[in-house]
């Protein structure tokens, strides 16, 4: 039996992780496209690709090691003007590690990032609230409103851009993949969620990458960051 996807983020789950960023509240038609992973050599590269045909900044959650690998890939991330945010050194799946091994495995990151951010997001998303708890502390955790699933296997390329388009609105996060796993689905996805929300007047926008930590990120903070540069 295929299993059941969840592509939106329930409210239930929002409630109970509620210091976690999941959307963007606004009522202007932009949308927050984030993708994990990266950098991977033509992958990313296709990725950026996409994105300059329409203007649309994003954020890219890097692994430290993979920008460790393919630091020419990470620099055009940056030069192309889209925020970065740390997804641990090596991928790591809070639920199986222990606490200190992940906040080391989060810190080598961070370490190893040529640029400022306080943006995190656990691989897999998943967490434990012990290790959640001191990353509060100097960074935001975000999360998703929209989960395309570009990177399950049993989920159609045209699934994906479906469910993807119906549940994408004002302020939503939504996660894609520049992996090599995820290619088969996000190439697909990309270009055609792309096309069809600017057709809608949508814009795309990367999250700040040093927004305050005194209060959850907000449109307002991504507006302030554009006017510094």
């Amino acid at each position: 039996m295929i299993p059941l996807f969840v592509h939106k983020s329930p409210l239930l789950l929002k409630a109970i992780y509620a210091p976690f960023v999941w959307n963007i509240p606004t009522q202007e038609k932009v949308v927050y496209l984030t993708f994990d992973d990266g950098p991977i050599p033509d992958v990313t590269e296709w990725v950026l690709e996409q994105l300059a045909k329409y203007q649309a900044k994003a954020t890219f959650f890097c692994i430290g090691d993979n920008v460790c690998k393919h630091p020419d890939i990470f620099a055009k991330l940056v030069a192309q003007g889209h925020s970065i945010g740390n997804h641990t050194f090596n991928h790591l799946n809070g639920w199986k590690t222990n606490d200190t091994m992940y906040w080391e495995n989060v810190g080598r990151c961070n370490d190893i990032l040529p640029v400022e951010t306080n943006l995190f997001r656990p691989p897999y998303g998943r967490i434990k609230l012990s290790q959640a708890k001191p990353l509060l502390e100097d960074h935001h955790i975000v999360m998703w409103e929209v989960l395309t699933g570009d990177f399950e296997k049993y989920l159609s390329p045209d699934r994906c851009l479906e469910k993807t388009l119906r549940y994408t609105s004002p302020g939503s996060i939504v996660v894609l993949h520049d992996s090599l796993k995820a290619w088969r689905n996000m190439s697909y996805v990309l270009p055609r969620m792309l096309e069809d929300l600017s057709g809608k007047g949508y814009r795309f926008e990367a999250l700040p990458q040093q927004a305050p930590l005194s209060e959850k990120l907000s449109f307002s903070h991504t507006q302030a960051l554009k006017t510094q540069h």
